[in-house]
Formats: structure tokens, sequence, C-alpha cells
């Protein structure tokens, strides 16, 4: 195993490249190669795009493919091949970093090569970096209190709607991320457990073009925009 490198999950944090940890820079500069997730329509990554100031001109960079499909057989075998990608830098003897935006224990392609890995090359030296997720600094961009005493946070996906806001009780805040084209299902949802009254939006926090939503009924007539989440109390 002395000649196996080593691979991280790093995580750049929400958007802006100041978010990055001391940990996670020093880490991308000493990279043999960097890997990250894309889109199978086309090779533009946002967390190689926040990482740039810290990634050296020198450093390969491989963006992999994770399709967006319901497709299960397809998105095993791209999961598949991606981590036998990186299995086979380690057997070279580099230092691998995945890069993923925000943290990468958090709804992040990161955790589907961690699974993959641990089949394909269970011996593998695997070290996760933390970073900060959309829905912490979207709070601290609003100097907004996510939650404090003995209340309750719920984080969830609003990929797929509100079903997991009408299905939980007892809950006083709630963090959205991935609220983009089911939003009128996410606002009715709000509504039903009383979640309404508290909401905002902010869509691309930490970047340019970076919007605070303070009405998200507008949301509904806008185009769907990926980089959205809400927050929400009672």
């Amino acid at each position: 195993m002395e000649n196996v490198g080593k691979l991280f999950g790093v995580g750049v944090g929400p958007g802006d490249p100041e978010l990055i940890t001391v940990k996670a820079v020093r880490v991308i500069k000493e990279a043999d190669i960097i890997f990250t997730a894309a889109s199978t329509k086309n090779t533009y990554s946002l967390a190689v795009e926040i990482a740039s100031p810290y990634i050296s001109p020198s450093t390969p960079i491989e963006k992999m493919s994770f399709p967006m499909t319901k497709n299960v057989k397809e998105v095993e075998t791209a999961w598949v091949q991606n981590a036998k990608q990186i299995a086979k830098s380690l057997n070279q003897g580099k230092k691998a970093v995945f890069l993923t935006l925000g943290d990468p224990t958090t709804y992040s392609t990161f955790g589907y090569i961690l699974k993959k890995m641990d089949c394909i090359m269970p011996e593998a030296d695997i070290e996760t970096i933390p970073g900060i997720t959309s829905f912490h600094a979207a709070s601290a961009r609003l100097n907004r209190i996510l939650v404090e005493g003995e209340e309750s946070l719920l984080v969830t996906s609003g990929a797929f709607g509100g079903d997991r806001i009408r299905n939980v009780d007892g809950v006083e805040n709630v963090a959205i991320v991935k609220a983009y084209k089911n939003i009128k299902d996410i606002n009715k949802a709000l509504k039903e457990a009383g979640l309404d009254k508290k909401c905002v939006a902010v869509s691309k926090c930490g970047r340019k073009n970076e919007q605070i939503i303070e009405n998200i009924e507008t949301l509904e007539k806008r185009a769907p925009d990926y980089w959205t989440l809400i927050l929400a109390s009672k």
C-alpha cells in the first residue's frame, strides 16, 4: 500500500471562494489530479469555478458525468465508471481530490463515490474535508438565526415537491435546498404546515447575481433556478 495514493472529498462551500476552509485550500494546492461532477449535457463545473483561485494551472482536471435520470441502470453504470477512474489514479500513487459544492456529506455526488469506492477499492485511503453548506451560508447572509434553544431543524430537498414538509410534525425550522421546479407544491406544503409566514428564498448565495426573495410566491412566476433554497420557520 506504500505506493497507493489518497482520495480527498473536498467541500468548496456555497459559492464564495473565500468560504473554502484553509485545509481544503492546502489539499487542493497539493493535488496531483482533481475530479469533479459535471452534467452529461456540458462540462461546466461550478465547484471548479469556485476553487479555481487555488488550483495550479498544471493540475489536470477530470470532469465526471453524473446523469440526472431516473434510469437506475444508467446511473449505476456512471457511478461505477467514475469510481474506477478514481481508483486508477490512486493505484498510480496520486493524491486525488474530488471537489463538491457545499459539504461532501450533504446532498453531494461524493456520497455516491464513497459507496462505490467501498466496493471497488475497499482498502483505499479516503479523507472527507467538510465545507460550508448553502443553508448555513444563506442564514449568515441574512443574519438570521437558523435554530436555537430546544428547536428542531429539518433539512430537506425540494426537488420532488413538498411532501417531506407535510410528513414531519413538531418542526419549527426548515431549510429546503433545490427549491426550484416544484415550487408551487413546496409553497402549498409550507402553508399547510404553518411555515409560510417567516419564509425567505435565496438564489445564488454568495455568487454573482445573488438574489434574496422575501415573497416566495414570486418564485412561481419565474424560470426555475437550480441554485435556490428556502428558509422557513414558525
